[in-house]
């Protein structure tokens, strides 16, 4: 394909961006993908079978623990109350399928065969996990290539930024100038980067002991900034349990954990930002350290949010905790925590849609039409892609924990993806220019995916800690009648026949363990020497590129020794004789 065959296949944020731009957009289009098969998954494994059940059934033993008064108002409401109940979870949204509360079915009797509802659930919380982590790994092995190859060799990083930097899907004369200088930023960056490498082969023992010291108290004082934000969250989780009577006040109390988790991820950016740059660390090193130390703010904050909950859940005497939970203050704990992830949910939705119309488009304006100090200071707003990137990976774990616990939360999840694709296409064409430092697809792509990895392996603890250890609540559910969601399974085997029951019973034993395990190190042994021999054959053939290049630049020095010979003897002869023009020939 052609440079004009490429530009007519790219959209016209890719002419005017950048490869990155697209990158991030084939990023969410990807999460789309990905939440919609989560919601078909449970759609038509839970939700569709109790929709059309003709008979459910379920075997419930009613005691204290099986009490749970119902949220959902009757009678006159105050109209309010409805927009409250829609933005918090709670009222009537609370008996729907939405929450986990509804699914109180343990089986559903078709004509000639039972369905397992909480076999089912647990399953489909498996598969969904499973298959989100095939699939990242799966897109993620091409970029990981690519990286390996790019890190390979330094002199290859600069050739690459040489002679195949440039991105000619650009047509936009002010996105080219751009690019042009973030090509000259890169090429600066890499050799200060070296000269930063030289300068710390240098270093004496007190410059060394003095970089140490400060690093350390810097990061004392980023792990006393990120203690003060978990502990502000764990505060706002208590208070907001409080029980309130004004409509302002209520709402505002029902998403103080999502507003303070919001000015954490909000505040420490720029505190990050402020600290790195008296750490004395390289420019490419700098990046990725304030990503991650943002990474690990946003993700941990939803962690703290989880174990302030938990530790409300859990937090009751042997004498007062019959249940093996705090049945009194939630009696139905899975919904809780449900409406905890939907209220974040629709409060980051709610946050990337008001930035985009009360910042960006004003900032645009006022950028445009007003020559003040303001708007020179600001300048046009840039498109900053890991930013937005770690906006959609925070969202994505909250959808991966709070699946379990709002089966529909992955509707909402693909519809707010599909939005927001929209809002950043009409925001980055009307109110951003390209980033003076970009990333490169090739690069970015496979970024995306390691911090997608880490958010799914966030998600996987606080879910596996809540299907094995946490006591399930016996008043609402498909899984009152087990003590943990993890009981089903076993359950389960003991009912089926017993040549299937051994054959589960034998995958499961330490036996089979060992044997898989054995395997498994065997097949890497095998992998690790082929990528060894690989590589022993990738240095043979440089070292072979390398002589090839040796060699030609011995014969392009023998033509030029003879064209300076075969000008000699023109001039002399006023012709080249036979036998140099065969030379030359053979030369060439």
């Amino acid at each position: 394909m052609n440079v004009q065959e490429l530009r007519s296949w790219t959209p016209m944020w890719t002419r005017m961006f950048g490869t990155g731009i697209l990158s991030y957009f084939s990023f969410l289009r990807f999460l789309v993908l990905l939440n919609f098969v989560m919601f078909l998954l449970m759609f038509g494994f839970v939700i569709f079978p109790i929709a059309v059940a003709p008979h459910a059934s379920g075997n419930i033993t009613y005691s204290q623990c099986t009490d749970y008064p119902s949220s959902s108002r009757r009678g006159l409401v105050v109209f309010h109350q409805y927009i409250t109940d829609l933005l918090s979870g709670t009222g009537f949204l609370e008996q729907t399928y939405l929450f986990y509360g509804y699914y109180k079915v343990e089986a559903i009797n078709f004509h000639k065969c039972t369905y397992n509802i909480p076999l089912a659930y647990l399953l489909v919380t498996i598969a969904y996990l499973f298959l989100s982590l095939i699939w990242i790994v799966k897109r993620s092995a091409v970029g990981f290539k690519r990286s390996l190859i790019q890190d390979e060799d330094r002199f290859q990083s600069f050739c690459n930024k040489v002679f195949a930097g440039w991105d000619f899907c650009i047509t936009n004369e002010n996105a080219a100038r751009l690019k042009r200088r973030s090509l000259l930023y890169e090429l600066k960056t890499d050799l200060e980067e070296e000269r930063i490498k030289q300068k710390i082969a240098e270093r004496t023992r007190y410059e060394k002991f003095r970089i140490y010291i400060l690093r350390i108290v810097l990061n004392l004082f980023v792990i006393a900034v990120l203690a003060g934000c978990f502990y502000s969250i764990y505060r706002a989780t208590i208070y907001s349990a409080q029980v309130r009577t004004n409509f302002i006040l209520d709402l505002i109390i029902e998403y103080l954990p999502s507003i303070v988790i919001t000015l954490g991820n909000f505040i420490t950016p720029l505190i990050f930002s402020v600290i790195i740059q008296f750490e004395d660390y390289s420019a490419a090193f700098e990046i990725r350290f304030t990503l991650m130390r943002c990474v690990f703010m946003r993700l941990a904050s939803i962690a703290v949010l989880l174990l302030s909950l938990w530790s409300q859940i859990t937090s009751c005497s042997i004498d007062d905790c019959p249940c093996g939970y705090n049945h009194k203050l939630y009696p139905c704990w899975e919904s809780r925590v449900g409406q905890e992830m939907y209220k974040l949910m629709i409060f980051d939705f709610l946050i990337i849609g008001a930035v985009t119309v009360f910042v960006e488009f004003p900032r645009k304006i006022i950028v445009n039409h007003f020559n003040c100090g303001l708007a020179k200071l600001w300048g046009q707003q840039e498109f900053s892609i890991p930013q937005n990137v770690l906006e959609i990976v925070y969202g994505q774990t909250i959808c991966w924990i709070g699946t379990f616990y709002c089966p529909l939360l992955p509707a909402i999840t693909t519809i707010k993806y599909c939005i927001v694709f929209y809002i950043k296409k009409v925001s980055l064409t009307n109110n951003c220019r390209p980033a003076t430092r970009p990333f490169r697809a090739s690069s970015s792509n496979f970024f995306f995916l390691v911090v997608l990895l880490i958010g799914l392996a966030l998600a996987c603890i606080p879910v596996t800690v809540s299907i094995a250890q946490i006591s399930c609540s016996q008043a609402c559910g498909p899984f009152t009648n087990y003590t943990t969601s993890w009981e089903v399974i076993p359950h389960t085997v003991s009912q089926i026949p017993h040549g299937l029951r051994a054959l589960f019973y034998a995958l499961s034993s330490e036996a089979f363990a060992v044997s898989f395990f054995v395997v498994t190190c065997l097949a890497m042994f095998y992998i690790i020497a082929l990528a060894g021999a690989h590589k022993r054959v990738i240095s043979q053939l440089r070292e072979q590129l390398a002589m090839e290049g040796r060699d030609k630049h011995f014969l392009i020095q023998k033509l030029c020794q003879a064209q300076k010979s075969a000008r000699c003897r023109d001039i002399i002869y006023y012709e080249w004789p036979m036998d140099l023009l065969k030379t030359h020939l053979t030369l060439v």
